[in-house]
C-alpha cells in the first residue's frame, strides 16, 4: 500500500479491490485505504456472493457491502459468473452448469443483489477447468443471464484466452460474440503455462503476448472502457506494474486514433 500511496498524480486511473478484505477494516490500515479511495476513483471486485450457489443470499453482506459502496463512491461493483458457496463458503469460484433452468437461477439473483444495493452491477466471465454440464455453450450461457438479469459484462480477457486453450474455442471468435453495449470493463492478468494446453489462470505474473493481443482485439471490437491489471502475489516492483498500465494506456491510444480504425477497417 505504501507504494501506492507514493505513486506520482496521474500514474494510475483508478484502483479495484475487494471489498470483503475491507469491509470493518479501521485503524491504520483503515485510514490508509479511505485516503486512498479519496485520491482515485474506486471500482471493487467481490469475492463471496456466489452468484451461482443454492444457498440463500447473504442478505446481511449485502447491506454492508451496500453502505462500504456509498461510502467510498464506488464506481463500479462486480462478481464473478460462478459459486463459491454451499453450506459455507468454498474458497475457490466454481463453474456454474450451462443450462436454461441455471439462466433463470442465477438472472433472479443478479437482480436481488442489484435491488438491494440500488445499483446496476457487473458479472464477469470466469476462468473454469471442468464443465459439469453444458447444455448451451459458454457464450451463449453469458449472453443469456446477461439480458435476464439486465446486468453489465465484466470482460476478462485473460480468462477467454486461458478458457479457449483449456477448452479448445476460437478466443477472437468468443470476444467478438461478446454484448459491446453490455460491457462496463475489462479485466487484464498474468497466467501460469502448466501445459501447451492447459493454461492456469493465477493472477500473479506479467500479462503475456498473447492476451495484450485480445485485448487490442477487444477494443477495436468493442471499443474502449476502463481496463483493470490484476496482480495479486508475485508482486514486482511498483514501476513494473506502471510499464504495463501504460502498455494498456498505449493500446486504449491506438484504439481510438483514426489511423488504427483504418488499419482494422
Amino acid at each position: 500500500m505504501g507504494a501506492l500511496q507514493s505513486a506520482d498524480a496521474g500514474a494510475i486511473d483508478f484502483l479495484e479491490c475487494a471489498p470483503e478484505n475491507w469491509i470493518g477494516v479501521g485503524g491504520r490500515l483503515g485510514d490508509a485505504f479511505a485516503k486512498l479511495s479519496s485520491q482515485h476513483p474506486l471500482t471493487c471486485h467481490g469475492l463471496s456472493l456466489s452468484l451461482g450457489g443454492v444457498e440463500p443470499l447473504d442478505d446481511t453482506l449485502l447491506q454492508r457491502l451496500r453502505r462500504f459502496l456509498e461510502q467510498h463512491q464506488v464506481v463500479l461493483y462486480s462478481e464473478h459468473l460462478s459459486y463459491c458457496a454451499d453450506d459455507g463458503q468454498l474458497y475457490d469460484l466454481l463453474p456454474i452448469p450451462f443450462t436454461d433452468e441455471a439462466v433463470h437461477h442465477v438472472a433472479a439473483r443478479i437482480r436481488r443483489v442489484q435491488d438491494v444495493l440500488g445499483r446496476r452491477i457487473a458479472v464477469e466471465n470466469v476462468s473454469y477447468y471442468a464443465a459439469p454440464y453444458q447444455a448451451m455453450a459458454e457464450v451463449d450461457f453469458i449472453a443469456a443471464v446477461l439480458d435476464e438479469a439486465d446486468c453489465d459484462l465484466l470482460l476478462d480477457v485473460n480468462n477467454i484466452f486461458v478458457n479457449s486453450i483449456n477448452h479448445g474455442y476460437d478466443a477472437v471468435a468468443f470476444l467478438a460474440r461478446m454484448p459491446s453495449r453490455r460491457i462496463a470493463s475489462y479485466h487484464i492478468a498474468g497466467h501460469y503455462d502448466e501445459a501447451e494446453d492447459l493454461k492456469v489462470d493465477t493472477h500473479g505474473a506479467a500479462v503475456k503476448d498473447d492476451v495484450w493481443q485480445l485485448l487490442a482485439e477487444a477494443y477495436r471490437m468493442h471499443g474502449v472502457r476502463p481496463t483493470l491489471l490484476e496482480r495479486d502475489f508475485n508482486f514486482p516492483p511498483l514501476s513494473v506494474l506502471l510499464a504495463e498500465i501504460e502498455r494498456i494506456r498505449g493500446l486504449q491510444h491506438a484504439a481510438r486514433t483514426p489511423a488504427a480504425a483504418l488499419h482494422h477497417g
